[in-house]
């Protein structure tokens, strides 16, 4: 039988059956043996006390804190940033199994794509040891070590160099045309040759969020003709709106430290990491796009920008306000100082790169405090010129009550009259956009930046100098997207949140000690949907992991939660609140039920016997037979109820 996205079913069991969950988190997160279960700290999220369980006979785990849970193929899809197959592949590579796909091309498509991982990985290797020996490279490593690189900086990241030749690395490592033009690292000149991509550069392996080599970027020494950098074309394995460097190296300080730093260029990346901040990444020759954020969002709320926000226009801002709103993110900025880049600071004043990301301030904060930086207070036409230009930026914000306390901000600051600029606020909101862009004052000259710096003619961080692609929420749709009041039409009830009670403990000790309560219960017994959906689907697969992992989220969340959440719970006393909960529920349809009957005696004897056993019910040592007699009797009473 086919399994998800093409592997078989029976090969996915036993990648489950063979993986110890407590090992593969434990490579991320200290895990300590408390009764049945195992806690630590929450890989997820930032936090001092443990609020992370592990069922390890289950394979599930559950956070308390920021209620993460699954199984060991869930695990590895977040931390890891992998689709489910790529999750499945990763432990079965560490168990020892062959996968089998249920369609051929798709399991030829991943033999093809791990050949290309390799001859990327050669081609790295094979750069590395230019770099590191070559009589050729002797340039290449007197500038680096001019710039400050160290042997274990360049080691670490895998720094190499490509020799000024047509196609030395294509025949020394035999690699074949269409693996050469697949993997981005050559092409068929008009000669009809084999040519290499890179000649004459320092190469920076661009790795994905496994360590994988999917591309280079490339920069040409100083005295050197032609463009500064040059990255890998989109191929196969590479494409510049989804890669960061950095990514691999960074993500685990980053869930430590809940925030990942974003800056221009690559040795922006190693200087933050000289620095002790090894949670900086950088994208790959364009701006920030949606799926990076995606991608980033799977390790922590909080991306800090470490480059320009002054050149951020109108359509940079709206992408990061929407961002911030569709993603559940928070957008701040490094204030770095003028002229200097984190490259350089790392190597001169290292302190002072730490105080920037320590500082770092929300985004339109910092765009305002910007434009009102170098503003003159000296007279009134000053200080109202001043709120003006203010207030074109806060005008971009979408949120009202955002804007409103940055108007006061702004009052405050230029000393003029809040319910005035409110007015005057409106006005801005009311252009159209392009009037507000021709009339909006310019941000500071990039000229400023010292010459000579590194970033001097990087890709612009906020324009790729093409058409910015329209970025789209989750749901699709074209634009950015609108921010409809949750009371909008279209727009689905959430279901009733799962409140901890009786039925909940029932469901617990039904997971956990099913031999104490499965005498006693039935469906109908429970009354939230959610809860009842996921007693019913207890027992009908070989395992809890296999009857989460095709369950519907609300419903999986639960199970996971309830199967590692401790219970000191007597069952009987479970049961007992259970009935009573039930029973008094039934009551109340009973009674009403005979008031608009025509003959309310017929229900005299049902409503005496429920009444006397609720009175029974409040004994603290309620016996089982009265327990197992209710029990069934209001299963059954609902069951009627609900056959109509």
């Amino acid at each position: 039988m086919g399994g998800a996205v093409g592997i078989l079913d029976e090969d996915i069991g036993r990648v489950r059956e063979s993986t110890d969950i407590v090992a593969v988190i434990s490579q991320y997160t200290q895990l300590k043996r408390v009764g049945q279960r195992w806690s630590g700290l929450c890989p997820f999220h930032s936090e001092k006390s443990p609020s992370f369980s592990v069922n390890s006979s289950e394979g599930l785990y559950h956070c308390f804190g920021c209620k993460a849970s699954g199984d060991a193929i869930t695990f590895l899809r977040e931390k890891e940033g992998l689709d489910f197959v790529g999750a499945v592949e990763m432990l079965a590579n560490k168990a020892g199994i062959t996968l089998r796909y249920t369609d051929h091309d798709e399991g030829e498509g991943r033999k093809h794509h791990a050949r290309l991982f390799e001859v990327t990985e050669a081609a790295a290797t094979w750069y590395q040891e230019r770099l590191k020996s070559s009589p050729d490279a002797a340039a290449a490593r007197s500038y680096l070590r001019g710039r400050g690189f160290t042997a274990e900086e360049v080691a670490h990241y895998r720094i190499g160099w490509a020799p000024d030749g047509w196609d030395l690395m294509v025949k020394a490592l035999k690699i074949s045309r269409a693996d050469l033009e697949s993997s981005g690292l050559g092409f068929q000149n008009k000669a009809g040759r084999l040519q290499d991509f890179f000649r004459a550069r320092i190469l920076f392996p661009i790795m994905d969020e496994r360590s994988r080599v999917i591309g280079f970027g490339g920069r040409k020494m100083p005295d050197s003709e032609g463009a500064k950098y040059q990255n890998s074309r989109d191929n196969e394995l590479y494409h510049k709106s989804k890669a960061l460097y950095g990514l691999n190296w960074a993500k685990a300080d980053a869930v430590n430290a809940g925030e990942i730093v974003i800056c221009e260029g690559y040795t922006d990346v190693i200087g933050f990491g000289r620095a002790g901040i090894p949670r900086a990444i950088a994208t790959c020759g364009t701006a920030l796009t949606e799926e990076h954020v995606k991608m980033l969002k799977r390790f922590t709320r909080r991306l800090v920008l470490a480059y320009d926000a002054d050149d951020a226009g109108q359509a940079a801002a709206d992408r990061v306000y929407a961002w911030e709103r569709t993603h559940d993110i928070e957008v701040a900025v490094v204030a770095l100082p003028e002229g200097t880049d984190p490259d350089e600071l790392a190597r001169t004043s290292p302190e002072l790169l730490q105080e920037a990301v320590r500082s770092a301030r929300p985004f339109l904060d910092f765009r305002v405090d910007r434009v009102l930086a170098g503003a003159d207070f000296r007279s009134a036409e000053a200080r109202t010129r001043a709120a003006d230009a203010a207030l074109e930026v806060v005008a971009e914000h979408p949120d009202e009550l955002v804007r409103d306390q940055y108007v006061m901000q702004v009052a405050d600051t230029c000393r003029v009259d809040a319910g005035l600029l409110r007015e005057r606020l409106k006005k801005v909101r009311a252009q159209p956009r392009a009037q507000k862009q021709a009339e909006a004052p310019h941000g500071r000259n990039r000229s400023t930046r010292q010459a000579g710096s590194d970033r001097s003619d990087r890709p612009d961080s906020w324009s790729t100098g093409e058409p910015m692609p329209q970025e789209q929420p989750d749901q699709g749709g074209g634009g950015p997207p609108e921010f409809a009041d949750s009371a909008g039409t279209g727009v689905p009830e959430p279901p009733e949140a799962v409140r901890d009670g009786a039925e909940t403990e029932a469901l617990r000790l039904a997971l956990q000690h099913p031999e104490l309560v499965q005498a006693f219960l039935q469906p109908e017994l429970f009354t939230h949907p959610t809860v009842r959906q996921a007693y019913e689907l207890i027992g009908t697969q070989e395992s809890l992991a296999l009857v989460v992992s095709s369950a519907p989220p609300e419903v999986a969340a639960l199970l996971v939660r309830l199967s590692v959440e401790p219970s000191e719970a007597e069952s009987l006393d479970v049961l007992g609140r259970l009935a009573t909960e039930v029973g008094r529920s039934v009551l109340r349809e009973l009674e009403a039920e005979a008031r608009s009957s025509p003959d309310p005696l017929a229900y005299a004897a049902s409503i005496t016997w429920l009444k006397v056993t609720l009175d029974q019910l409040r004994s603290p040592k309620a016996e089982v037979e009265i327990l197992s007699q209710s029990l069934a009797w209001l299963a059954d009473r609902r069951r009627v109820t609900e056959q109509g």
